[in-house]
């Protein structure tokens, strides 16, 4: 039973028109664009860390001449949510949002401006130390869900520009 609906699916998604983005494996049109893509340094521990997870996902070797270069800004919030009735914070929200733009070195055109973001939810508890910790691998965990969305917004830039060429 399984494999005759793997069957059907199969055919039936095959006239649908959906193609691999990173279709030519890291040989390919798509995976090739994204090595041409030099990430300007962002200022800030929050930005060191951002910097290091789009060079790792971009597989940015080092090349002389890129093709485009990734300019991203950041803003880092901290909120207190849940407060107890002696006034002390109990829950806390992190918002990681980036504004980035793809520019074209051979033009100096903007040629993606786009915004990526995501939050997570910190327990405050007693021990500072344990709440520091957390909002470090808050951090962490938001650099990483950001750069992902930031990486596939390229990919997806650099299928479309691909396919009119």
């Amino acid at each position: 039973m399984k494999r005759a609906l793997a069957a059907f699916l199969i055919v039936a998604c095959s006239g649908c028109g959906l193609r691999p983005v990173y279709s030519g494996g890291s040989t390919g049109p798509v995976a090739t664009m994204l090595s041409q893509v030099a990430v300007d340094p962002i200022p800030g521990r929050d930005g060191w860390l951002m910097y290091n997870k789009l060079k790792e996902r971009l597989a940015q070797g080092d090349r002389a001449s890129p093709a485009y270069r990734l300019v991203v800004t950041l803003d880092d919030q901290i909120i207190g949510l849940g407060i107890r009735g002696d006034r002390a914070t109990t829950r806390e929200r992190r918002t990681l949002r980036a504004r980035y733009q793809l520019v074209q070195l051979s033009t100096g055109e903007v040629v993606l401006d786009a915004t990526a973001g995501s939050d997570a939810g910190i327990d405050v508890v007693s021990s500072e130390y344990a709440t520091v910790a957390a909002e470090q691998t808050a951090a962490e965990r938001l650099s990483d869900v950001v750069a992902d969305d930031i990486v596939a917004r390229l990919a997806l830039y650099g299928r479309r520009t691909v396919a009119r060429q």
